[in-house]
């Protein structure tokens, strides 16, 4: 690594214990932004804003900012974190937390203790949060406590179930944020009905910017071209269904979880076989019973194959090549429309609203014979060839973000008081 500032003699010790790198690459004179990141749809979103950064860098060697990239450890299965920074080319995080897993109170406690540490030696001008995680949560706290002002990509996204985790972490981030930049005009107006609007208290500004996730697709989607993940199982595109199952509400009860899978094997039986990456959360649940291991993980079926999870590249390409895809994940979601492949949701609401009002998506809930019915009758239709709208932006959701921040941190006039859209 490029000799930098060492950390100081009297700190080294304690910045070791938490799993700080030894020293921390600076430039004199630029501006900083710290990035928070700690699970899978996180990398994905960062690898785009550190990609627009990288590349002003190469362009201008003067180019102003720098970012320090902090990752959690929230996720820390090789599969679910090191596979990504590995793939997607996405710089060495300056620091690693190490936090792994724990009840929400003392994963996101923990969080925030050594992400104050970080914050208060780095002193960065404005801290970015992805998403919707414990991780996002305490990347916002320890930021707007230290007075420091925070960013969020992907905000204004509302499911209106505050039972959700997800949902209470992102409408407090959103709270808790300088700057909204929104995917979609839907999230737009979900702030504006509470009170977070441009131009209105406190400075906030409103940021349309489009999905980072559909720069993601367009970018990476060339390199995943000519993968084949799941040759080994027999099954070629189109000719599979492809599920993923990982949330709370869809697994911590087994009766539930038992539920679902009897739908997926009725479905996987009825229409084709089903591919389905298990989420190290959900393998150690099915694994911690003996009645799930024996039925779900111990006996192999023709029509259902557990297999681990897929890399970045291998899952844009089983997603594309899958005839239908079922998904208790947001991002999957939006996945599947980015590939045109109709969508079977395993929750009773959505975040992703447009996606049903376009007809990609249908809400199943967790209900066996509501998931087995919204798979008929998606199985029913000929989706070649169907429009599907402009949701998303243009691609260019990543530049319209290190714009505004590049503008902020160069102390270059933002102009307040309005929603601005990316243009192509």
């Amino acid at each position: 690594m490029t000799k930098g500032i060492q950390l100081e003699a009297d700190r080294a010790e304690e910045y070791t214990a938490l799993g700080f790198c030894e020293e921390i690459m600076t430039t004199p004179n630029q501006h900083t932004f710290l990035t928070v990141v700690g699970a899978r749809p996180q990398f994905v979103k960062a690898a785009v804003i550190s990609r627009a950064v990288r590349l002003r860098q190469q362009q201008d060697a003067a180019y102003p900012v720098r970012e320090i990239l902090v990752h959690t450890g929230q996720h820390y299965d090789a599969n679910m974190s090191q596979v990504f920074f590995d793939e997607m080319d996405i710089p060495r995080p300056d620091y690693h937390l190490e936090v792994g897993s724990g009840t929400h109170g003392v994963q996101t406690g923990t969080m925030l203790a050594k992400l104050e540490e970080v914050m208060m030696r780095e002193r960065p001008e404005i801290v970015l949060v992805y998403g919707d995680t414990n991780s996002t949560l305490a990347g916002a706290l320890a930021a707007a406590k230290l007075h420091i002002p925070v960013a969020h990509v992907e905000a204004g996204l509302r499911s209106f179930n505050r039972r959700m985790p997800e949902e209470i972490n992102r409408v407090m981030a959103d709270h808790l944020s300088r700057v909204l930049f929104c995917p979609t005009a839907v999230a737009v107006e979900n702030l504006r009905a509470e009170g977070l609007q441009a131009g209105g208290r406190g400075g906030i500004e409103v940021v349309t910017t489009g999905d980072v996730m559909y720069d993601a697709t367009l970018f990476y989607g060339e390199k995943a071209k000519g993968r084949t993940p799941l040759a080994r199982f027999g099954v070629s595109d189109k000719q599979y269904l492809l599920a993923t199952i990982h949330r709370a509400e869809s697994t911590d009860d087994p009766a539930t979880l038992t539920g679902i899978l009897n739908a997926l094997a009725e479905i996987g039986q009825r229409y084709a076989p089903i591919v389905w990456p298990v989420h190290p959360r959900t393998r150690h649940l099915l694994q911690s019973r003996a009645d799930l291991r024996a039925e779900w993980l111990d006996r192999p079926r023709p029509y259902l194959h557990l297999v681990e999870p897929l890399g970045f590249f291998d899952m844009i390409a089983a997603e594309r090549g899958a005839r239908l895809i079922l998904t208790d994940s947001g991002g999957v979601q939006k996945e599947a429309y980015f590939h045109a492949v109709p969508c079977v949701t395993l929750r009773t609401e959505t975040e992703w609203v447009e996606l049903v009002d376009a007809g990609w998506n249908r809400v199943a809930g967790i209900n066996p014979n509501s998931i087995i019915d919204a798979v008929a009758a998606s199985m029913a239709i000929d989706w070649q060839g169907l429009p599907r709208p402009t949701l998303y932006g243009t691609g260019r959701a990543g530049e319209v973000v290190v714009d505004w921040l590049s503008a902020y941190l160069s102390d270059r006039p933002v102009t307040p008081g309005h929603e601005r859209e990316s243009t192509p």
